[in-house]
């Protein structure tokens, strides 16, 4: 009997210890690029009949009871799980409702310890890495939300679990490897939605309230303080929290720098590189060393694993730590911007998504869904 299972549940099992075989149905070239960890990949086709296929299926999953499939949207998983179980009853078969698509929505919340008066949960997005953040004031459970996905309802429980209000949502720039919810948010909430005063400049089509270089705003008793920080764009914030944590965004991840060439095409990012080094080196890294560091992306590998901690674990660094351990930051100007210039393979449809972000065009949430699928690429 085939039954299915949410993809909620499936990073449980990811995460768990319950020995299972996940096996991943779609095309070479998209297992490659991007699968969840431990996948086993037997391509098969919506239309694919598995017989004479029983004893490689046997071979690729090796010794295992139970068989979860996936795919795409969760076709070709449904039709090899329902033909495996009529095939043979040596395994218990579970497909998981929605495929891959289903597993960009999966979210996890990790809140981060910054002390008395604070409180600040990390959203994670799991399929991509992006890193959004609830910080909210202790003494009157007010909150501000920095850079949505479009999957607001995640960012709407975790203010819920950490007994906040929603009063202020911020997006720190256009972003171009998801669909930012950060407008639909403060729409469905009737609050006020920030992006930095050089948005305008970017022709962003969706109303915002422009924040200026250095303006704090004030939520309940907690200061959030907006530093202009271009190089990854032009437009981009980075939000520092009461002068203890920095929201950098893409500014700097834990391990790396985001990249410069996706608004900076021109020069193949050079622009950006160039004014990235300079607020890197003038702005970030000019602040305290126990500043902590709250970026807004990990690298998630093409294995599906976080290139630093885990998922549900918080991913933080510390301005010291960056200084003094960060490969990039140890460059001089002209090796910074050579190696920026490598920054690989560009995230897929960014320019489709920069544009919807910008609000020169509008698609379906299915059709939002369908332009993120894929692995994240915003770090040089």
């Amino acid at each position: 009997m085939v039954t299915t299972l949410t993809a909620d549940r499936l990073a449980e099992l990811v995460d768990g210890d319950e020995p299972f075989a996940l096996v991943d149905t779609r095309p070479a070239d998209s297992f490659e690029s991007w699968h969840i960890p431990g996948a086993i990949h037997f391509p098969f086709g919506p239309e694919e009949e598995l017989d004479g296929r029983l004893e490689e299926f046997r071979e690729t999953v090796g010794e295992t009871e139970r068989v979860v499939t996936i795919c795409a949207k969760g076709i070709s998983s449904g039709t090899l799980a329902t033909q495996l179980a009529s095939a043979t009853d040596e395994y218990e078969i579970q497909a998981v409702d929605g495929g891959m698509k289903a597993w960009s929505g999966v979210y996890e919340a990790a809140e981060i310890d910054l002390g008395d008066g604070l409180v600040v949960v990390q959203v994670q997005r799991r399929a991509k890495g992006c890193l959004g953040y609830v910080v909210g004031c202790e003494a009157t459970d007010e909150a501000v939300v920095v850079d949505a996905t479009a999957d607001i309802e995640a960012f709407e429980v975790a203010a819920e679990e950490a007994g906040l209000t929603i009063t202020a949502v911020i997006d720190t720039h256009v972003h171009a490897d998801h669909v930012s919810g950060g407008r639909e948010l403060a729409d469905t909430l009737g609050i006020p939605y920030y992006l930095g005063e050089h948005a305008a400049d970017r022709d962003v089509q969706v109303e915002f309230t422009p924040l200026a270089r250095n303006e704090v705003l004030e939520i309940g008793e907690c200061e959030l303080k907006a530093l202009y920080t271009p190089g990854h764009t032009s437009d981009m914030l980075s939000v520092l929290v009461d002068g203890r944590a920095l929201l950098t965004a893409d500014t700097l991840h834990a391990g790396s720098t985001g990249r410069t060439e996706l608004e900076f095409s021109d020069d193949e990012g050079e622009t950006g590189a160039r004014l990235l080094y300079e607020t890197l080196h003038r702005t970030i890294l000019s602040m305290p060393d126990d500043v902590v560091v709250l970026p807004g992306h990990v690298a998630v590998t093409a294995d599906g694993e976080f290139e630093h901690g885990a998922p549900g674990e918080p991913i933080t660094t510390t301005i010291r730590v960056a200084r003094t351990e960060m490969d990039a930051l140890q460059l001089e100007e002209e090796a910074f911007v050579d190696r920026l210039a490598e920054a690989g393979e560009k995230p897929a449809n960014y320019e489709e998504i920069i544009d919807l972000n910008r609000g020169v065009t509008s698609k379906s949430p299915d059709d939002r869904v369908e332009l993120e699928l894929g692995p994240n690429n915003c770090s040089a």
